[in-house]
């Protein structure tokens, strides 16, 4: 994962903004139950078509996960900063377990086709496990985890996971932190910590998966009443405990359309019983209603891929003026060859609804 970023110019330091600060919430976290109207949900056992293939990003660790906006036709992923970068406003190069445990975040902007369009970066933001594009008339507003805690892990390393969520328009050239008066920090009640989040273009509203005692847990909002403050959930579901029938769970992203919430669960080849060609990828299906898996089901989705981790997911409209053709999107990792580690990142989709 470590090594210095491909084809990407030195990053200017430059202010953007105006200061927004921490929208707290105007009250604990409420559900209406069944409030979700009923929708079609994705067909899982149907194949998956190639968006993009092994493609460079501003950095060359792993995708962590991905978003599109689908007015401008843009695509975003975040991974981890790489080892051995000085951005502006530091003094020294980090190494890559430094900026894992420190959350700091690359922020690439690509087209349709794989092309970079820019990069920015985000320092002491989280883990990049999951990431929402709100486009308005303005700009691309990114949602991502922020607030980054490093917190050790059972193999003694550290990694930094944000217990807030932060709202902020795509940059170029830029290096945030969550005190950046262009951030917007977002909060849940006390107690809660792992907060990311992913955007239903669709229905405009927005999940959260958050631990709560211990536990992970995913609502549903309104995406214009949780950006002012308000937490009545729509629907307020736990995360099924298998993920991956057989193996241990590793969860990799998420999103919602409609009255469904689709996850993400699997590991690399070579990792954890993940074996080339099938792997270990699975895709669960969950009704926001009542919390149940409506459907399970195994991805071989770029199975020749080299390396082949699973990162990430987003929705996709092709074309706005057809809101009714939509994609889930899977995000793939892959390294550039079997002798060099620096990753790529891949995009599969289904399409078909039942």
């Amino acid at each position: 994962m470590a090594g210095a970023a491909a084809g990407v110019a030195a990053v200017p330091a430059v202010a953007v903004g105006v200061a927004q600060g921490v929208t707290r919430a105007r009250r604990a976290s409420t559900t209406a139950p069944g409030s979700v109207t009923a929708s079609k949900r994705f067909d899982l056992t149907a194949p998956s078509t190639m968006l993009l293939r092994e493609v460079w990003l501003g950095g060359t660790r792993v995708l962590q996960s991905f978003a599109f906006d689908n007015t401008r036709g843009h695509l975003f992923t975040v991974q981890l900063v790489d080892g051995g970068l000085e951005l502006p406003g530091e003094t020294q190069t980090f190494s890559g377990s430094d900026r894992t445990a420190d959350g700091d975040l690359c922020v690439t902007r690509l087209d349709l086709s794989g092309e970079i369009l820019g990069t920015m970066y985000l320092r002491g933001f989280g883990h990049g496990v999951q990431i929402g594009v709100e486009s308005t008339g303005s700009g691309s507003y990114l949602w991502t985890e922020s607030h980054s805690v490093r917190t050790l892990e059972a193999d003694g390393s550290y990694t930094g996971w944000g217990d807030r969520l932060a709202r902020f328009e795509f940059a170029n050239g830029t290096v945030l932190t969550p005190d950046s008066p262009a951030v917007a920090q977002h909060t849940l009640e006390a107690g809660v910590d792992r907060t990311t989040c992913a955007i239903d273009p669709v229905t405009n509203r927005i999940a959260v998966r958050c631990r709560v005692s211990g536990a992970y847990r995913y609502r549903l909002y309104d995406l214009a009443d949780f950006t002012s403050g308000g937490r009545t959930a729509l629907a307020d579901v736990a995360q099924p405990a298998d993920l991956q029938p057989g193996y241990s769970d590793t969860f990799q992203g998420f999103a919602s359309y409609g009255s469904s919430l689709y996850l993400l669960a699997g590991t690399a080849y070579g990792t954890d019983g993940s074996v080339s060609p099938n792997g270990n990828t699975y895709v669960t299906c969950v009704d926001w209603n009542t919390g149940s898996v409506a459907e399970q089901e195994l991805t071989k989705a770029g199975y020749s891929l080299p390396y082949r981790e699973p990162e990430g997911m987003a929705i996709q409209i092709p074309d706005p003026a057809s809101p009714q053709a939509v994609r889930l999107c899977m995000g793939f990792a892959s390294t550039a060859s079997d002798t060099d580690s620096r990753k790529k990142a891949s995009v599969y989709y289904k399409d078909a609804l039942v």
